[in-house]
């Protein structure tokens, strides 16, 4: 007997959707015990990035440093339930610091306390952005960034943040707002020897043991064991002062409460323009990471899901007393490194930076800065896609091309400058090649099905007058005047007097305002000279296109054939005209 499956209960089915919106609870909520360690250890090892990079991000966005913990704790918490990415990390970012800086510092007039509000209504308003637009479901944008723009992105995000980490293992700061100056600032520091013997030493062990366990003790956590390593040798050795060695130094104590920003509507208007840009810039950086990700991973992310989870952290961390975050292309690369298999280990990082804050905050006071460059750098390095790119210049060298592009886009303008430089080269592109399609007259072939291209199969076989010219393109604006011209080229080259010209559709995908107004000059000016224009295999949303246009009337139904073969049929048994005589061999050349 078949067992009927039970009526799904309406609770039920309120927890399904509910989970919808909450895809890091669904992947918590199936949880694997194999994943735990992996996590945890991911989770501390993060914890050490996450701390000064922080305080970091705070102080270069004219924010108290302890504010960048606050922001730092909320977003990877909120993102663990509303992201969809498994490995993400989400915090303050370099690219969104200038932006924060500017619509902040100028409004706050020297004040902590005003500053932070401003930043706080910033993070709410961006977030707001990122919600409306994910539940609009403009996800679809991301769906531009293609294969070369990613490995172009991926390349140039290492290349940067290599660059940048280099002056901290060589135990010096450089102030340098891009690559060049980066690059410029650590060479000058090197030949003026401001070196840090020790902590290069430190470094350059750190990395050994990361890259060391990564290759041959794969089940070792690397990272963990290099970050611990540097911190209890230097806290044993009394190196840190001794040597001069940039510390973590001891933690601000603290948790943050939740608090709504009070402001004024002058205050509001003026940071709305702000909250655009950096809505704009955190989506568009963490759509290619997200993406980035998954793909490595092999899993997929929803992309309007990934903005609504980035605006409900950017609005939480805002009301906890935080700014406005995006996803991190320095920390998500560490966090794949030691291992990360889910959003637990955002949740650790959390927890554990939330622990230290209020039990022991002097925990990592001893940690070298080079060790941290040593962990970035290592997670920089497994960004490093050239496999992909050598693939790219054997099989198509304008991709190629667009990866190489975004890749000094990315590394020399900016993040969000180069993935718009490259999706743009991008989309110029493909409105290029489908400017000028590829077009065919078609014969038929003996001993092969279907009707095929008369230039890579002369020997094909036509019914005299009759022309059968496929477009391999959409019709729109930009190439309806080229359809009609090839169309009457290939008129005029037909080897007997066209009477019929058939216009096989089934590659048309779409027919706009203006191509419908050359299709009816077209057909007016061939019913001039006596040629009839006909069309086969036209899919029925185009044929509905044509229809609100008016032309499937004025032209005829009798002229739109359901294919290629009934559109010679009705040819032939209407004239009376037979198929040509083949005295050639079928050309052996693959194609159509």
């Amino acid at each position: 007997m078949t067992a009927v499956e039970p009526p799904r209960s309406p609770t039920a089915g309120l927890a399904a959707d509910r989970l919808r919106w909450l895809p890091g609870l669904r992947t918590l909520l199936s949880y694997q015990p194999g994943w735990l360690p992996r996590d945890l250890v991911a989770g501390l090892v993060l914890t050490a990035l996450l701390v000064p990079a922080g305080m970091g991000y705070a102080e270069a966005s004219g924010l108290p440093p302890i504010n960048g913990l606050y922001a730092t704790i909320v977003p990877l918490t909120a993102y663990a339930l509303f992201g969809p990415s498994r490995i993400l990390v989400l915090g303050p970012d370099s690219s969104l610091a200038p932006l924060i800086a500017a619509a902040v510092v100028p409004l706050a007039a020297g004040d902590p306390e005003q500053a932070v509000a401003l930043a706080g209504m910033l993070a709410v308003m961006a977030g707001g952005l990122c919600v409306a637009a994910g539940l609009l479901r403009f996800g679809f944008i991301t769906e531009v960034l293609s294969k070369p723009v990613r490995y172009g992105y991926m390349n140039g995000i290492a290349l940067t943040v290599l660059v940048g980490q280099l002056p901290k293992l060589f135990g010096f700061s450089v102030d340098a707002d891009n690559l060049i100056g980066e690059l410029r600032g650590f060479l000058d520091g090197v030949l003026a020897g401001e070196t840090n013997r020790v902590a290069l030493g430190i470094g350059v062990a750190s990395l050994v043991v990361i890259v060391g366990c990564k290759r041959w003790l794969p089940r070792v956590p690397g990272v963990l064991v290099a970050v611990v390593g540097a911190t209890v040798t230097v806290a044993v050795s009394g190196l840190g002062e001794r040597s001069e060695l940039s510390l973590v130094g001891p933690l601000p104590k603290g948790l943050p409460s939740l608090a709504l920003p009070e402001l004024s509507a002058g205050n509001l208007t003026t940071l709305a323009v702000g909250a655009v840009g950096i809505a704009l810039v955190s989506f568009a950086d963490t759509s290619v990471l997200s993406r980035t990700f998954a793909v490595r991973g092999g899993y997929r992310v929803d992309a309007n899901q990934e903005m609504i989870a980035l605006g409900v952290a950017n609005a939480a961390t805002g009301l906890f007393q935080g700014f406005p975050i995006s996803s991190s292309s320095s920390r998500t690369p560490v966090a794949e490194q030691a291992g990360a298999k889910t959003q637990l280990t955002g949740l650790v990082g959390a927890g554990a930076i939330a622990l230290m804050l209020v039990l022991v905050p002097n925990l990592v006071k001893d940690l070298p800065s080079a060790a941290l460059a040593a962990v970035v750098i290592a997670a920089s390095l497994s960004l490093v896609e050239v496999a992909g790119v050598r693939k790219l210049w054997r099989m198509r060298k304008t991709e190629f091309a667009l990866s190489i592009v975004c890749f000094l886009g990315v590394a020399l303008l900016g993040v969000i400058e180069g993935i718009f430089i490259a999706v743009g080269l991008a989309l110029l592109n493909f409105i290029r090649r489908a400017w000028r399609p590829y077009v065919a007259v078609l014969g038929k072939v003996d001993g092969l099905k279907g009707y095929h291209d008369v230039t890579r199969y002369p020997a094909a076989r036509r019914v005299p007058g009759l022309v059968l010219f496929r477009w391999d393109a959409p019709l729109f604006f930009a190439n309806a005047e080229v359809f009609g011209q090839d169309v009457r080229e290939a008129v005029a080259a037909s080897p007997t007097p066209a009477r019929r010209v058939v216009v096989a559709a089934e590659p048309v995908t779409d027919v706009d305002t203006s191509a419908a107004d050359v299709l009816q000059s077209l057909h007016d000016d061939l019913e001039a000279t006596g040629v009839e224009l006909h069309f086969a295999e036209v899919k029925d949303p185009v044929k509905d296109q044509l229809t609100r246009y008016g032309l499937l009337e004025r032209l005829g139904p009798a002229r739109f054939h359901p294919t290629v073969g009934t559109a010679v049929d009705a040819y032939v048994a209407e004239t009376g005209v037979q198929w040509q005589e083949s005295d050639q061999e079928p050309d052996p050349q693959p194609g159509h």
